[in-house]
């Protein structure tokens, strides 16, 4: 097959990959990292601070979040836009964006056909409509639950996350804890974590950022619930320590009240061999088949029944099913076919497409 000029457009809130906590940064790492490996010539728009094996062409310095310098993020993001989509486009044979929203009048007024990957969920605010005004551009979602918003437009595909299985170091023997990580806030219910913990006195360690939105949340629900012997809050953790958190948890408590569109933490826990204590909503059943990689519960009762007998669970099954459903290499193939259907049916990229060929055939390079 021919190897592809791909263009992966990141959002410029946190590098590439993430210092700390960040979920689309990550996974739009993985999946150029593996595009390169696999010979195509990648350039990824992102922050100046990222790291990566592609070309790298940033319109600013730093990441918002974690930058010195503060920027607009809408006027950054449009100006990146603007250079992909208005000066450099016809040096891609496929687009792939990974911000949603604001790329679609971009996308919709260029022949070189562009991914989008909708990473947030689809039913807040005007996301349907906003989406139902471009039907026929080509969406791609991170679980089948997360269409359930706009079923009717143009979803080509679903593509779960990926990691290398070399990100997490599988361990069979545990420790005594159980884990929450990731964010406090009020649709991820830490404090129904905190309270199971306490309900059935087990130990539990919370690594989780705060977000600005967040803060009066954390001080009113989350802080007073802190100061208690059973919980230990340690803060926004980086991938060394969260993988070690991960890797010793008796099991991870995902104490969610919404439909996650996927939820990393899930799979980054079955990396490890943790089984998954998590609420029956959005992308779980999807991600976690229950009594074979955790549990998935409706109510606090089963939480509790969950904990009580997480042992049931093999460490090993949760570690397998990472690697069969999970992995880096399912997502960047899942993608690259996807790249090359799309190539095929666009008229315009399909005749180039043919043209680098011949030309590959009778010998010449194409650039």
């Amino acid at each position: 097959m021919k190897k592809l000029r791909i263009a992966q457009i990141a959002p410029l809130v946190e590098r590439v990959p993430p210092k700390k906590y960040g979920g689309t940064e990550r996974v739009v790492y993985h999946l150029t990292e593996g595009l390169v490996e696999k010979g195509h010539d990648v350039t990824l728009f992102a922050s100046g601070d990222s790291i990566t094996s592609a070309r790298l062409v940033a319109p600013i310095r730093e990441s918002l979040r974690l930058g010195r310098k503060a920027h607009s993020p809408i006027m950054v993001t449009m100006m990146m836009l603007a250079q992909v989509y208005e000066k450099m486009a016809n040096e891609f044979d496929i687009i792939h964006s990974h911000l949603e929203y604001m790329t679609l009048p971009y996308a919709y007024k260029t022949q070189v056909p562009t991914v989008l990957t909708m990473h947030g969920r689809l039913d807040l605010g005007d996301s349907p409509a906003m989406l139902r005004s471009y039907p026929d551009m080509s969406y791609v979602s991170i679980s089948d639950s997360q269409r359930h918003p706009v079923k009717e437009i143009n979803w080509v595909k679903t593509v779960y996350h990926g990691y290398p299985p070399s990100c997490f170091e599988f361990n069979d023997k545990p420790g005594d804890y159980f884990l929450y990580l990731g964010r406090f806030s009020e649709e991820k219910k830490p404090q129904e974590a905190i309270m199971l913990a306490r309900a059935c006195h087990i130990p539990l360690k919370i690594a989780a950022k705060i977000d600005p939105a967040d803060k009066i949340f954390f001080e009113k629900k989350i802080r007073p619930l802190l100061d208690h012997p059973l919980i230990e809050y340690v803060g926004e953790v980086d991938e060394e320590h969260k993988g070690d958190l991960l890797k010793n948890a008796k099991a991870l408590l995902n104490t969610i009240d919404w439909p996650e569109p996927f939820g990393l933490v899930m799979i980054e826990a079955l990396a490890c061999g943790t089984p998954v204590i998590v609420t029956g909503c959005g992308s779980a059943p999807e991600v976690i088949t229950h009594g074979k990689t955790g549990f998935i519960c409706e109510k606090r009762l089963d939480f509790i029944e969950a904990i009580h007998h997480v042992d049931r669970i093999s460490r090993k099954t949760c570690r397998k099913e990472f690697e069969q459903r999970f992995s880096r290499d399912c997502m960047v193939e899942s993608y690259e076919d996807l790249y090359y259907s799309m190539i095929e049916k666009s008229p315009v990229i399909h005749s180039l497409y043919n043209h680098v060929q011949q030309t590959q055939v009778n010998g010449l390079s194409f650039r």
